[in-house]
């Protein structure tokens, strides 16, 4: 079953998520690589404010590549996640609610994911084509001096993700090597 959802992503999407929902995801997006994140994170710490409102907003982990003539956005395949794992409670605590990329993610955003009521969707790697064929469009809105790190704000439609990890704590890199263990 596919469920499809829209942007914001609101505690009450998230609660009926569970790991393993193939899920279409619409709306607005924003863009954030380890580079953004720490500063981000740095701002924060010295009182500053975000550079877009980060409450019920979804995350993807992606720096694409350069549009071709022609296109709005180049690949946009996601990156591997846990290089943001330092910076992603900080994030979590001031209402993110979803982050897409692919790869496990530690102990602790796990545990920040469930306090406030998160999900993390993994979108396919190797299929950066086609995930960019589902941004409709996009604008750099900070720390464009980061080249593709740079903060963007994508409007998509029907992106492909799959529940990963929801809200309560239910992993499926952990339930699925379970399945497969030698005793």
């Amino acid at each position: 079953m596919t469920v499809e959802i829209s942007t914001p992503l609101t505690e009450e999407k998230v609660k009926d998520l569970k790991a393993g929902d193939k899920v279409l995801l619409s709306g607005v997006l924003y863009t954030s690589r380890d580079a953004a994140h720490k500063r981000m994170v740095e701002q924060l710490e010295k009182g500053g404010e975000l550079p877009f409102d980060v409450k019920d907003s979804v995350i993807y982990y992606v720096g694409p590549s350069p549009a071709k003539e022609g296109e709005i956005i180049g690949s946009a395949g996601p990156t591997t996640s846990y290089r943001m794992d330092p910076y992603a409670p900080y994030l979590l605590d001031r209402g993110l609610k979803g982050m897409i990329g692919k790869g496990d993610r530690s102990k602790d955003v796990i545990e920040s994911m469930i306090k406030n009521k998160a999900v993390y969707f993994a979108a396919v790697g190797g299929a950066a084509a086609l995930l960019a064929d589902k941004i409709k469009k996009v604008e750099v809105i900070a720390y464009d001096d980061l080249g593709t790190e740079a903060v963007r704000k994508m409007e998509v439609k029907d992106l492909p993700v799959v529940v990963v990890i929801d809200s309560e704590g239910n992993n499926l890199y952990e339930t699925e090597k379970n399945k497969y263990k030698i005793i």
